[in-house]
């Protein structure tokens, strides 16, 4: 690619992103070395992952079929705690993607650290927010509309408390049904409304439920962000 149109797609993902791009500097491309990926496809049973281990399965089934699977892959996701406010039987995404840095299947790095990530100058965009095959995922402009990121996370990438508050894991990625709901983020870091929370790549909204047809009428295709741990 010629430096010039390269600059150019550079900066038109950072306009997206309304951020600064620290981190999108281009490594060594190739299945070897992606570190970050959103899933292609959803197993077929909407948030219902059978648990988060599942979800991992998925990334990592992904991942060895891209010819990644040499590296341990988790899901960007988060769980609640269900025995009231002081279970601490939580998981935070964060604490479970590794150290970084991250880059996707063209070479771009996403963020350099679990702190980048999740701050401004985060260069996870729809231009580098690829799939396992080093595709584009659908945006809000596009049809089907695939920007909704199954997360269960706050901005921080930290979970949310679990009863009496709502259900933002569907019931931690174990529901596939109409009952339940999932936070979910935008991979295009675009909304309805020029508002933080629509631009938010892990944390801009719940579902409508747990299975494919909501999460469909929501805006996503029950998809994951899948990172390397090593």
């Amino acid at each position: 690619m010629h430096r010039t149109m390269r600059t150019t797609l550079v900066a038109m993902a950072c306009a997206t992103a309304l951020s600064g791009c620290a981190g999108m500097q281009a490594w060594q491309s190739g299945p070897q070395h992606m570190t970050f990926f959103v899933t292609s496809v959803n197993p077929g049973k909407g948030a219902d992952f059978g648990g988060i281990e599942g979800a991992d399965r998925h990334c990592q089934s992904l991942a060895a079929g891209a010819g990644a699977g040499s590296r341990t892959w988790r899901a960007y996701l988060s769980t609640q705690a269900t025995g009231g406010l002081t279970d601490k039987n939580y998981v935070n995404a964060r604490d479970r993607i590794g150290a970084g840095p991250w880059q996707n299947a063209k070479g771009v790095v996403i963020a350099r650290n679990v702190q980048e990530l999740h701050s401004m100058r985060s260069a996870l965009v729809k231009e580098t927010a690829l799939d396992e095959k080093g595709n584009l995922v659908k945006g809000r402009t596009e049809k089907p509309n695939e920007h909704d990121i199954l997360t269960g996370s706050r901005p921080d990438g930290t979970a949310f408390p679990g009863p009496p508050f709502a259900d933002m894991t569907c019931g931690n990625w174990t529901k596939g049904g109409k009952d339940g709901s999932a936070m979910t983020g935008h991979h295009d870091r675009a909304g309805p409304l020029d508002e933080s929370w629509a631009r938010s790549w892990n944390s801009a909204h719940p579902s409508r439920g747990c299975d494919v047809e909501s999460l469909r009428s929501t805006g996503g295709a029950g998809l994951l962000y899948c990172f390397a741990t090593n």
